[in-house]
């Protein structure tokens, strides 16, 4: 099975019906089936719609950005982190490089910070409201590149 180039409007809305974040005002999200560019278990439900098509997805939570794991909440010494006047709700990166894990304070005491490694929608039962743009055949060079080239996808 070659696999697909596909591109996708999409609202995304969380438990609580609240929009979370939307492609409305701006490009069509373009991902290559099969690499983990989307979650998983939206990946599945686009995997065979066609142009054209509207889909209301219902993603369980481990089939999104899975649950919430206790390992990934430490507390750390404030004189240990690199950054003075942290607030709870603050996000950064948990190291100095661009693939470091993002980190988000959730409580800042005299003496320390507690921080969850789990990503923000961890936990969450996540819902998108989808509309297919484009579905076409990968490249050789997007085969090889494992990510979709041009526009909403990767340029070179």
């Amino acid at each position: 099975m070659s696999q697909k180039i596909i591109s996708f409007h999409y609202t995304l809305t969380g438990p609580d019906g609240k929009t979370l974040d939307s492609s409305a005002d701006g490009e069509p999200l373009t991902f290559l089936e099969g690499v983990g560019q989307v979650i998983p278990g939206l990946e599945t439900e686009l995997s065979g719609m066609k142009v054209g098509d509207k889909k209301h997805i219902k993603v369980k939570a481990k089939d999104a950005y899975g649950e919430k794991h206790p390992d990934n909440i430490v507390e750390v010494p404030l004189s240990q982190m690199p950054t003075r006047g942290i607030k709870a709700g603050d996000r950064f990166r948990a190291g100095q490089d661009s693939h470091s894990p993002v980190v988000t304070a959730l409580k800042v005491t005299e003496t320390h910070v507690t921080l969850d490694g789990n990503h923000p929608l961890a936990g969450m039962d996540l819902a998108f409201d989808v509309e297919i743009t484009e579905v076409r055949e990968a490249t050789k060079d997007e085969l090889a590149h494992g990510h979709a080239h041009g526009p909403g996808g990767h340029h070179h």
